[in-house]
């Protein structure tokens, strides 16, 4: 699994020009879920994202983490995330999770950072769907967490 992790001040998700999503203060989160990916994965990215300390403390040193702020997270998948550009100029996604399966994890990974109470509030986007994604990036403060390279 893959993420790339932007501190915001606030950030929404379209789809249809409706708002389907929106949070102030904390992550938006780009996942995307890679063909073998497992359970492991997923409880590994869980625990980083909650436990992660990006928001400035009173000496403006990131050391406090989004539970601490009382931030909030808005998760959209991002299968392409997983695109290989080592051929050519047209990147292939082979690596990336079959849509059907990637969509029960990518719920999956919802639900579990639910159960850390660590955020707020958590939103998505429509998976599968066109979205147009607004970040107010607060920082600019951008982390990328692979599960891969934890193993």
């Amino acid at each position: 699994m893959k993420a790339v992790i932007q501190r915001c001040l606030s950030a929404s998700v379209e789809v249809d020009k409706k708002i389907v999503g929106d949070i102030n203060k904390g992550f938006v989160v780009f996942l995307g879920i890679g063909k073998d990916d497992s359970d492991k994965d997923l409880e590994y990215l869980v625990r980083k994202i909650s436990g992660l300390r990006i928001f400035e403390d009173e000496n403006q040193k990131m050391n406090k983490s989004i539970s601490q702020v009382d931030g909030e997270m808005l998760v959209i998948s991002n299968f392409t995330l997983y695109a290989n550009t080592t051929h050519g100029f047209r990147p292939d996604f082979i690596n990336s999770m079959m849509p059907q399966r990637a969509e029960e994890y990518v719920n999956r990974f919802v639900e579990e950072c639910r159960k850390t109470n660590c955020f707020k509030k958590i939103n998505t986007g429509v998976f599968g769907a066109d979205m147009k994604v607004k970040v107010e990036n607060d920082g600019p403060v951008t982390i990328i967490i692979e599960s891969e390279k934890a193993k």
